[in-house]
């Protein structure tokens, strides 16, 4: 029996996958399982996509583990799915195929923190909260902070970013070299140390984003950043989500170095207050933070504050209190645990884009324009500061009416997104879940891309099925 990858008209040789699972456990031994409930675990989604089991897991502890073990896949043909914390949203660890869950949680070691280059080496297991733990009294941070907490190699995988990308960027931007095994199980290193290098290939940055398709990362190097000497963080109201985005649009167009800048919608500011037992203005909101010395601090502050008023901005409240601050942005990201609670008896599914900025406020004018009119519920909050905002869509799937809408929703999204110059992802990658607007986005690039995956990975078997249709 053969199982067909379409895009490449591929087949898996269901025997090879087996006898291949075989020699896996025959050479692990206790570090490998294919009992029903692991295999449950290691395609768990944070999503309504379909679980699709591998056929083993194998629980990695060394990089030498995971080259050993992507030599006996490649040999019999075997489909490899990488696996860290599990907080995928777009079924990047499914297993359509079956074959082998690699699990790198056990890789969590901090290598190496070089203060005086403001970079750090670590395992792809360690997570950015045990990394900020770790640096807590080197004076450096990693700024990176998507919501969850988020392993730094699938982090890397997904091009993930966060409420501080704005300032900060990305972690495209904030990743210096990438070791890797490779689909033929060599271990290769992208680059030293050097903050930038003009040395051949920009292979590092081929690496992010890759979503497990070209290697498997077993280590990474990354920028780091002094913590600031004060932080401030405020939050504003609106009458409507146009004039808090036309309030963002003003802010960064101004040139004001605000180091976050995130928009909720009426809808996500109830969802976090019913979780967080706050008691929030339940109109839309923007939640910023400024980073820097006392008085740049002062100044950014009064800046944006004038900003909001002239956008109809109201009761803007802001503080250099850390627990009033902290408070604040701990709602922020616990807005997806918050969502999930917000319509009980109810599925969630999440999703992002992100446009040009001066295309914010009509692309989330649009979307919520569209929620209504579908009566869809789905509370909306945005890194709004670099263009980017998720829809978390709150869907009863028991209910044929509820489900229809979802993908056709989606549809919409996607292709205004892309209609105004913008992205079907911001941060949460393609996945399975947005292979089909590829195309779409990128036109003939994908072919490029396709030629690039069957070089690096010529037998088809690192993550199959992501990214491409």
């Amino acid at each position: 029996m053969k199982k067909n990858n379409d895009w490449l008209d591929h087949s898996y040789d269901t025997n090879n996958i087996k006898s291949c699972i075989t020699k896996i456990k025959e050479q692990f031994g206790q570090q490998f399982s294919d009992s029903q409930s692991i295999r449950e675990q290691h395609t768990h989604t944070m999503t309504i996509h379909k679980s699709e089991l591998p056929d083993g897991v194998l629980f990695a502890d060394t990089k030498e583990d995971v080259a050993k073990a992507v030599k006996i896949c490649n040999q019999y043909g075997c489909p490899i799915i990488p696996f860290a914390v599990g907080s995928s949203f777009e079924g990047h660890l499914n297993a359509p195929f079956g074959g082998l869950s690699i699990d790198i949680n056990n890789m969590n070691k901090i290598i190496e923190v070089y203060h005086e280059d403001l970079s750090v080496v670590v395992q792809p297991g360690v997570t950015r909260e045990d990394l900020n733990t770790h640096l807590r009294d080197t004076g450096l941070f990693f700024p990176i902070d998507p919501g969850a907490n988020a392993s730094l190699g699938g982090m890397a995988s997904t091009r993930a970013s966060g409420t501080n990308a704005v300032r900060y960027g990305t972690m495209k931007d904030n990743v210096i070299s990438i070791e890797a095994v490779m689909a033929n199980g060599e271990i290769i290193k992208t680059s030293n140390r050097a903050k930038k290098s003009s040395a051949g290939y920009d292979l590092t940055r081929l690496m992010v984003g890759s979503e497990g398709t070209l290697g498997i990362i077993t280590e990474i190097t990354l920028k780091l950043h002094g913590i600031p000497e004060k932080i401030a963080g405020g939050r504003v109201s609106f009458p409507n989500v146009k004039d808090a985005a036309d309030a963002v649009i003003m802010t960064i167009q101004s040139g004001i170095p605000v180091a976050r800048i995130e928009l909720l919608d009426k809808n996500q500011v109830k969802s976090c207050n019913n979780y967080s037992k706050l008691d929030l203005p339940e109109e839309p909101m923007l939640l910023v933070e400024f980073h820097g010395s006392e008085s740049s601090v002062k100044e950014q502050s009064e800046l944006f504050g004038e900003i909001a008023s002239d956008n109809s901005g109201k009761d803007y409240i802001w503080t250099a209190d850390n627990d009033e601050r902290n408070k604040l942005w701990k709602a922020r990201h616990d807005a997806y645990w918050a969502n999930m609670s917000f319509r009980p008896g109810t599925e969630m599914y999440a999703t992002d884009v992100c446009v040009p900025i001066s295309k914010l406020s009509e692309c989330i004018v649009e979307t919520i324009e569209d929620l209504e009119k579908n009566n869809i519920v789905g509370p909306l909050a945005g890194h709004a500061g670099d263009g980017n905002f998720h829809v978390s869509l709150m869907i009863d799937t028991n209910k044929k009416e509820e489900l229809s809408k979802l993908d056709p929703f989606l549809d919409r999204l996607s292709e205004r997104a892309i209609r105004m110059e913008g992205t079907c992802t911001g941060e949460h990658g393609i996945g399975q879940g947005k292979r089909k607007y590829m195309y779409k986005e990128l036109g003939n690039t994908v072919d490029f891309m396709k030629d690039i995956k069957k070089a690096f990975d010529p037998n088809l078997i690192m993550n199959p099925g992501k990214l491409f249709i």
